[in-house]
């Protein structure tokens, strides 16, 4: 078997990890999405009545930090460096991953967040207002940093490989995944913890997306709310939640004799250099993250037979990423399914790319492609097969996953299905 391509070592997934607003493992994710479950809810974390104008989101429900941590481990993370831990070790573990012939000098860990520890700003924000600097916790920075749920699963397993966090907004854990992809593909590591993580349901956060526009204000419906590519859509639903991959250089997962779960064979960035918050017009600099990933997995457009698409449920993002599919795809763009995970997920921001990345690799593994849910009236430029009528039940030898962030961050992620050959 040929293992090394002319851009370097083929890589290989060998362990996933999700926890999302419908399930907190891989497992029970997956179902649920295949199962059209969607994750949304009026929020619980803190009290948004009657103040807040959206008051809604898809929240992870019953996750137990203590199944994953010491208590005083727990009071000192975040919760989106709670769920990097829970998670990483979920995809650790399948990969089989930390054992006594590991190379940890080998490992890497790549882990992106867009915010990072925001609820621990929050409150130590108002301990700051209300009762002075001296009550600040010395645990507060390295809380917040959005580096630091790279580093505790660094420390958790001894990997001493590669190791910081990418930050693109709601293109962050894309890039950390096509970073890692790079990483091993050039022979820096042997495998990466690569993924994201992001738990920004708190007060601060709602209010500034709201504020701008920018969320769904459903409130008597946030089952529905999420609603890609229809007609109706009026925002995105804030989520959280994480995703991660082991990846490996196929040498090194077949000499430890791993089972290899797909392939990542593209890797496409790019930057709209348009505006601070609203797509490129034509979805231009979407377009050029396309034609790279093409490019750098060698692969033609007609090759694709599914596409996890950013799909926030914004009436700029859902329009401008169907014309982008358009003029990348031809005639080809009506024959693949083009479906959007977040009308059950909402948007998990920073962790939004490594889940679907993960969402991509199931959808070739298995052959089957989730809905996109809350579908009620078609928008006559939106007219491409979205899965809203259900799942699909199709071969998918390659899929590509898109995830487009503020500041105009475009990354694209081509993986492919595992034969043994």
């Amino acid at each position: 078997m040929q293992m090394r391509t002319e851009h370097g070592h083929r890589v290989v997934v060998t362990g996933v990890g999700l926890i999302t607003p419908v399930g907190n493992d891989m497992e029970s994710s997956w179902r649920a999405l295949l199962g059209g479950v969607s994750g949304g809810g009026c929020i619980t974390h803190f009290d948004a009545t009657p103040d807040f104008d959206v008051r809604i989101a898809c929240e992870v429900k019953g996750f137990a930090p203590e199944q994953f941590m010491e208590k005083k481990e727990i009071r000192r993370t975040d919760r989106f460096a709670q769920f990097a831990i829970a998670c990483a070790q979920e995809a650790v573990a399948q990969a089989g991953i930390d054992n006594g012939d590991t190379d940890r000098d080998r490992v890497g860990v790549l882990i992106g967040s867009g915010i990072g520890g925001i609820a621990t700003f929050e409150e130590q924000a108002r301990l700051m207002v209300e009762r002075g600097p001296k009550r600040i916790s010395p645990f507060f920075v390295p809380m917040f940093i959005p580096d630091i749920a790279a580093g505790h699963v660094s420390m958790r397993y001894g990997f001493r490989g590669p190791n910081y966090a990418t930050v693109s907004a709601c293109s962050s854990s894309a890039h950390a995944v096509g970073d890692a992809y790079r990483i091993v593909q050039r022979g820096e590591a042997d495998a990466m913890v690569a993924g994201g993580t992001e738990a920004t349901v708190t007060p601060l956060t709602v209010a500034g997306f709201a504020n701008m526009k920018a969320l769904s204000t459903r409130n008597d419906s946030p089952a529905t709310a999420s609603r890609p590519f229809d007609a109706t859509r009026d925002g995105f639903v804030l989520g959280e939640g994480a995703g991660m991959l082991i990846l490996e250089s196929l040498e090194y997962a077949r000499a430890r004799g791993a089972a290899i779960l797909g392939e990542v064979i593209g890797f496409g960035q790019s930057a709209d250099a348009h505006h601070l918050t609203a797509p490129a017009p034509m979805g231009a600099g979407a377009q050029l993250a396309m034609r790279a990933a093409l490019r750098d997995a060698a692969i033609e457009p007609t090759d694709i037979d599914y596409i996890n698409a950013h799909g926030t449920s914004t009436p700029m993002n859902d329009l401008n990423e169907t014309k982008a599919v358009k003029a990348v795809f031809g005639d080809h763009a009506y024959a693949l399914v083009m479906g959007s995970t977040k009308s059950m997920t909402g948007h998990q921001l920073g962790a939004a790319g490594a889940v679907e990345a993960v969402i991509s690799l199931l959808v070739c593994r298995d052959g089957v492609i989730p809905p996109t849910i809350n579908f009620s009236i078609q928008d006559p430029e939106c007219d491409l097969n979205y899965a809203h009528h259900g799942r699909v039940e199709r071969d998918v030898e390659v899929a590509i996953s898109n995830s487009f962030g503020f500041g105009g961050h475009n990354v694209c992620l081509a993986v492919r299905r595992w034969t043994d050959v």
